[in-house]
């Protein structure tokens, strides 16, 4: 008869804790327990895993690769075990959540699942802040933010639960045309925008010659600026609006390299309610075929 090796939740809660709060202490903190209690059961769990999770570097606690794979597990496990625990108690979900959005993304499809959530549960209080990736994670990390969305550029970013692909559109006016002779004129977000550097780099790399016709923050004004012809843009498929249509190869203009966008949090300092909304964002994302399923994504390559 086989025998199956069961990572309890306890034990995966405070791993999660230790990772999320930078030390053994704060996440005994976090969970009411002693820092010697953390310890053994970091202990248990390394024993379950065969390997070393944890190594300390200085001050600095860094996960090993058996650490990183059971991260993935460990906070896919622990969502969970949550959204039953929240199915089965049935107390309202209230309070305060803050979120952080990109500017640089498809806020429109975010903010409408979001408010989808809020107006499903009337005592949360919602506060929405749009900025720029690095700005939003560096709030997240301050504890600013319960939940953050933002531009990753792996997949062992810290705090990151899921993570997803987008390959930007070229877009542009319906029935505008370019003198590409004198540069095509963009329409982007300022620098530091993930979207306005790979439409640089695009053109650069094909010979193409650009220039920047708008510049602004918000998706609104770019949206505005590439439907009144002022220039052409990277977007997505959500920001997509009437009266734009797709360029590609065949209108010149190359493919922009792709982008990851990740949806993160500290798990140990959501509430019931912020947990309730990562449960809610995980499922829009899944059924809209863009969310990144750690546990489907190695039960697919160990098939391989």
């Amino acid at each position: 008869m086989r025998s199956f090796t069961n990572f309890q939740t306890d034990l995966l809660r405070s791993f999660v804790s230790v990772v999320d709060l930078g030390a053994f202490t704060k996440a005994g903190d976090a969970l009411g327990r002693t820092q010697p209690a953390i310890s053994l059961q970091i202990k248990r769990l390394e024993e379950l895993v065969g390997a070393p999770i944890i190594r300390q570097v200085g001050r600095a606690l860094l996960l090993t690769s058996e650490g990183e794979m059971l991260l993935s597990y460990a906070r896919e496990m622990l969502r969970l075990n949550d959204e039953l625990a929240s199915h089965f108690n049935r107390a309202k979900i209230a309070g305060v959540i803050r979120v952080g959005l990109p500017n640089d993304y498809a806020v429109a499809f975010l903010q409408g699942v979001i408010t989808e959530y809020t107006r499903r549960h009337p005592e949360i209080s919602l506060e929405l802040h749009c900025g720029w990736s690095a700005e939003i994670l560096d709030r997240l990390r301050a504890d600013e933010l319960d939940l953050a969305v933002a531009m990753v550029n792996n997949e062992r970013a810290q705090y990151l639960s899921r993570s997803w692909i987008e390959r930007p559109i070229w877009a542009a006016a319906e029935g505008a045309s370019y003198d590409r002779a004198k540069g095509v004129p963009l329409a982007a977000h300022p620098e530091g925008c993930a979207y306005r550097a790979r439409m640089i780099q695009a053109l650069d790399e094909a010979n193409v010659r650009w220039r920047i016709a708008y510049t602004g923050s918000g998706i609104g004004g770019l949206q505005n600026a590439v439907v009144n012809g002022l220039g052409v843009s990277a977007l997505t498929r959500y920001t997509m609006l009437s009266g734009m249509r797709t360029l590609d190869e065949r209108d010149g203009f190359p493919p922009l390299a792709e982008i990851r966008v990740g949806l993160f949090y500290k798990h140990p300092r959501l509430s019931d309610a912020g947990i309730g909304l990562v449960n809610h964002v995980v499922a829009r994302l899944d059924e809209a075929g863009v969310s990144g399923d750690p546990i489907k994504r190695q039960m697919e390559l160990d098939r391989q």
